[in-house]
Protein backbone atom coordinates (compact mmCIF):
# COMPACT_ATOMS: atom_id res chain seq x y z
CA UNK A 1 0.00 0.00 0.00
CA UNK A 2 0.70 3.62 -0.18
CA UNK A 3 2.65 4.39 3.06
CA UNK A 4 0.85 7.46 5.24
CA UNK A 5 4.29 9.90 6.30
CA UNK A 6 2.31 12.88 8.61
CA UNK A 7 3.49 16.26 9.12
CA UNK A 8 3.56 17.00 12.40
CA UNK A 9 4.22 21.03 11.67
CA UNK A 10 0.56 21.98 12.90
CA UNK A 11 1.42 20.25 15.82
CA UNK A 12 4.23 22.58 16.62
CA UNK A 13 2.34 25.62 16.06
CA UNK A 14 -0.36 25.05 18.52
CA UNK A 15 2.51 24.35 21.21
CA UNK A 16 4.30 27.34 20.23
CA UNK A 17 0.72 29.79 20.09
CA UNK A 18 0.99 28.75 23.71
CA UNK A 19 4.83 28.32 25.03
CA UNK A 20 5.45 25.39 27.05
CA UNK A 21 5.25 22.11 26.02
CA UNK A 22 1.18 21.51 25.04
CA UNK A 23 1.06 19.23 23.08
CA UNK A 24 4.24 17.44 24.10
CA UNK A 25 5.62 17.20 20.02
CA UNK A 26 7.67 13.90 21.08
CA UNK A 27 4.04 12.19 22.54
CA UNK A 28 2.03 13.32 19.69
CA UNK A 29 4.79 11.70 17.16
CA UNK A 30 5.14 8.09 18.88
CA UNK A 31 1.47 8.37 19.38
CA UNK A 32 0.64 8.82 15.72
CA UNK A 33 3.19 6.08 15.12
CA UNK A 34 1.43 3.62 17.51
CA UNK A 35 -1.90 4.85 15.65
CA UNK A 36 -0.41 3.12 12.46
CA UNK A 37 1.31 5.99 10.03
CA UNK A 38 4.33 4.89 8.59
CA UNK A 39 6.62 7.42 9.29
CA UNK A 40 6.61 11.23 10.24
CA UNK A 41 7.21 14.41 8.57
CA UNK A 42 8.90 17.69 9.82
CA UNK A 43 9.60 21.07 7.52
CA UNK A 44 11.03 23.07 9.75
CA UNK A 45 12.05 26.76 8.44
CA UNK A 46 14.52 29.18 9.31
CA UNK A 47 12.59 30.81 11.75
CA UNK A 48 11.58 28.11 13.23
CA UNK A 49 7.92 29.19 13.37
CA UNK A 50 6.52 25.94 14.20
CA UNK A 51 9.23 23.08 14.08
CA UNK A 52 12.18 23.48 15.80
CA UNK A 53 15.93 22.98 14.91
CA UNK A 54 16.66 20.91 18.01
CA UNK A 55 12.69 19.46 17.60
CA UNK A 56 14.29 17.60 14.73
CA UNK A 57 17.31 16.27 17.08
CA UNK A 58 14.93 14.94 19.59
CA UNK A 59 12.31 13.28 17.25
CA UNK A 60 15.38 11.17 15.74
CA UNK A 61 15.94 9.56 19.33
CA UNK A 62 12.20 8.14 19.49
CA UNK A 63 10.81 7.72 16.24
CA UNK A 64 10.65 3.84 15.13
CA UNK A 65 9.44 4.81 11.19
CA UNK A 66 10.44 6.52 8.71
CA UNK A 67 11.90 10.63 9.45
CA UNK A 68 11.22 12.66 6.23
CA UNK A 69 12.99 16.29 6.89
CA UNK A 70 11.50 19.10 4.22
CA UNK A 71 13.43 22.10 3.15
CA UNK A 72 15.65 24.37 1.28
CA UNK A 73 18.86 23.23 1.31
CA UNK A 74 20.93 26.01 3.19
CA UNK A 75 23.85 25.68 5.14
CA UNK A 76 21.89 24.97 8.80
CA UNK A 77 19.33 22.69 6.52
CA UNK A 78 21.86 20.63 5.16
CA UNK A 79 23.90 20.38 8.51
CA UNK A 80 21.00 19.43 10.41
CA UNK A 81 19.78 17.14 7.97
CA UNK A 82 23.67 15.72 7.41
CA UNK A 83 23.97 15.17 11.44
CA UNK A 84 20.14 13.71 12.32
CA UNK A 85 20.25 11.23 9.07
CA UNK A 86 16.89 11.03 8.44
CA UNK A 87 15.58 7.94 6.42
CA UNK A 88 14.69 10.73 3.44
CA UNK A 89 15.17 14.54 2.66
CA UNK A 90 13.20 16.15 0.49
CA UNK A 91 14.17 19.53 -0.79
CA UNK A 92 11.61 21.76 -1.26
CA UNK A 93 12.19 25.34 -2.58
CA UNK A 94 10.84 27.56 -0.53
CA UNK A 95 11.28 31.53 0.04
CA UNK A 96 12.17 32.73 3.80
CA UNK A 97 9.09 34.03 4.07
CA UNK A 98 6.73 31.70 2.34
CA UNK A 99 4.01 30.97 4.65
CA UNK A 100 3.79 27.23 2.91
CA UNK A 101 5.04 25.89 0.24
CA UNK A 102 4.00 27.18 -2.92
CA UNK A 103 5.89 25.60 -6.50
CA UNK A 104 8.41 22.72 -6.82
CA UNK A 105 11.89 23.21 -8.18
CA UNK A 106 12.66 24.33 -11.78
CA UNK A 107 15.22 21.31 -11.85
CA UNK A 108 16.68 22.79 -15.13
CA UNK A 109 17.74 26.23 -13.63
CA UNK A 110 18.82 24.68 -10.17
CA UNK A 111 20.48 21.42 -11.87
CA UNK A 112 23.70 22.12 -10.86
CA UNK A 113 22.30 23.27 -7.20
CA UNK A 114 20.18 20.10 -6.71
CA UNK A 115 22.81 17.44 -8.35
CA UNK A 116 25.37 18.27 -5.38
CA UNK A 117 23.06 18.26 -2.76
CA UNK A 118 21.64 15.37 -3.80
CA UNK A 119 25.11 13.60 -4.32
CA UNK A 120 26.14 15.28 -0.54
CA UNK A 121 23.08 13.50 1.09
CA UNK A 122 23.80 9.86 -0.51
CA UNK A 123 26.37 9.41 0.43
CA UNK A 124 25.42 9.63 3.84
CA UNK A 125 22.88 6.57 2.85
CA UNK A 126 20.05 9.07 2.93
CA UNK A 127 17.29 8.68 0.50
CA UNK A 128 16.70 11.82 -1.10
CA UNK A 129 13.41 13.56 -3.16
CA UNK A 130 12.57 16.78 -4.93
CA UNK A 131 9.31 18.53 -4.91
CA UNK A 132 8.88 19.51 -8.35
CA UNK A 133 5.31 20.49 -10.09
CA UNK A 134 3.60 17.54 -12.44
CA UNK A 135 5.34 18.87 -15.36
CA UNK A 136 7.63 16.23 -17.05
CA UNK A 137 10.12 18.57 -18.18
CA UNK A 138 10.80 19.36 -14.77
CA UNK A 139 10.68 15.50 -13.61
CA UNK A 140 12.80 14.29 -16.51
CA UNK A 141 15.52 17.37 -14.79
CA UNK A 142 14.53 16.26 -11.88
CA UNK A 143 15.57 12.39 -13.05
CA UNK A 144 19.53 13.74 -13.92
CA UNK A 145 20.30 15.16 -10.28
CA UNK A 146 20.30 11.72 -9.15
CA UNK A 147 17.49 12.15 -6.98
CA UNK A 148 15.89 8.81 -5.77
CA UNK A 149 12.35 9.96 -5.50
CA UNK A 150 10.03 13.10 -6.36
CA UNK A 151 7.53 14.57 -4.84
CA UNK A 152 4.25 15.99 -7.02
CA UNK A 153 3.07 19.01 -5.39
CA UNK A 154 -0.66 18.48 -5.49
CA UNK A 155 -2.06 21.82 -4.52
CA UNK A 156 -3.38 21.91 -8.42
CA UNK A 157 -5.09 18.59 -7.85
CA UNK A 158 -6.81 19.32 -4.62
CA UNK A 159 -8.22 22.83 -6.16
CA UNK A 160 -9.83 21.06 -9.41
CA UNK A 161 -10.95 17.80 -7.46
CA UNK A 162 -14.38 18.97 -6.74
CA UNK A 163 -15.18 20.34 -9.74
CA UNK A 164 -13.57 17.58 -12.06
CA UNK A 165 -11.46 14.74 -10.46
CA UNK A 166 -10.61 13.90 -13.96
CA UNK A 167 -9.34 16.57 -15.23
CA UNK A 168 -7.52 17.11 -11.70
CA UNK A 169 -5.55 13.77 -11.84
CA UNK A 170 -4.96 13.71 -15.65
CA UNK A 171 -1.46 15.70 -15.11
CA UNK A 172 -0.46 13.96 -12.38
CA UNK A 173 -1.13 10.94 -13.99
CA UNK A 174 0.81 11.68 -16.89
CA UNK A 175 3.71 13.38 -14.63
CA UNK A 176 3.92 10.12 -12.79
CA UNK A 177 4.40 7.87 -16.03
CA UNK A 178 7.31 9.80 -16.97
CA UNK A 179 8.68 9.70 -13.18
CA UNK A 180 8.30 5.84 -13.48
CA UNK A 181 9.75 5.60 -16.54
CA UNK A 182 12.98 7.54 -15.43
CA UNK A 183 13.33 5.20 -12.49
CA UNK A 184 12.12 7.38 -9.93
CA UNK A 185 10.31 6.96 -6.61
CA UNK A 186 6.97 8.75 -6.59
CA UNK A 187 5.62 10.55 -3.26
CA UNK A 188 3.10 13.63 -2.85
CA UNK A 189 1.93 16.26 -0.86
CA UNK A 190 0.72 19.23 -0.16
CA UNK A 191 -3.55 19.78 0.26
CA UNK A 192 -4.23 15.77 -0.47
CA UNK A 193 -6.94 15.53 2.44
CA UNK A 194 -9.96 12.37 3.36
CA UNK A 195 -12.08 13.51 0.70
CA UNK A 196 -9.65 13.49 -2.50
CA UNK A 197 -6.71 11.24 -1.49
CA UNK A 198 -8.62 7.75 -2.19
CA UNK A 199 -8.80 9.18 -6.24
CA UNK A 200 -5.76 10.81 -6.21
CA UNK A 201 -4.42 6.98 -4.87
CA UNK A 202 -5.95 5.08 -7.47
CA UNK A 203 -5.04 7.00 -10.59
CA UNK A 204 -1.61 7.28 -9.66
CA UNK A 205 -0.55 3.39 -9.51
CA UNK A 206 3.18 3.62 -8.72
CA UNK A 207 2.90 6.01 -5.77
CA UNK A 208 4.87 5.33 -2.74
CA UNK A 209 4.15 7.67 -0.25
CA UNK A 210 1.91 10.82 0.75
CA UNK A 211 3.09 13.33 3.60
CA UNK A 212 0.01 14.50 5.16
CA UNK A 213 -0.05 17.67 7.76
CA UNK A 214 -2.58 20.53 7.77
CA UNK A 215 -5.88 18.68 6.38
CA UNK A 216 -4.94 15.29 8.58
CA UNK A 217 -4.86 17.83 11.78
CA UNK A 218 -7.99 20.03 10.53
CA UNK A 219 -9.77 16.55 10.14
CA UNK A 220 -8.60 15.20 13.65
CA UNK A 221 -10.07 18.16 15.47
CA UNK A 222 -13.74 17.33 14.30
CA UNK A 223 -13.61 14.15 14.08
CA UNK A 224 -12.19 13.58 17.70
CA UNK A 225 -14.06 16.84 19.10
CA UNK A 226 -17.27 14.84 19.44
CA UNK A 227 -15.36 12.14 21.61
CA UNK A 228 -13.56 14.52 23.67
CA UNK A 229 -16.80 16.86 25.02
CA UNK A 230 -18.30 14.00 25.74
CA UNK A 231 -15.82 13.03 27.78
CA UNK A 232 -15.92 16.61 29.59
CA UNK A 233 -19.47 15.56 29.79
CA UNK A 234 -19.13 12.09 32.13
CA UNK A 235 -16.50 13.53 34.40
CA UNK A 236 -18.90 17.15 34.73
CA UNK A 237 -22.05 14.82 35.68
Amino acid sequence: MTKLSVNINKIATLRNARGGNVPNLLNVAADIEDFGAHGITVHPRPDERHIRYADVYDLKKILKTEFNIEGNPNDAFTTMVLEVQPTQVTLVPDAVDAITSNAGWDTVTHKELLKEMISTFKAKGIRTSIFVDPDPKMIEGAAETGTDRIELYTEQYAEMYSKSPEKAIQPYAEAAKVAYSLGLGINAGHDLSLENIAYFNQGIPQLLEVSIGHALICESLYLGLENVINMYIHRLR
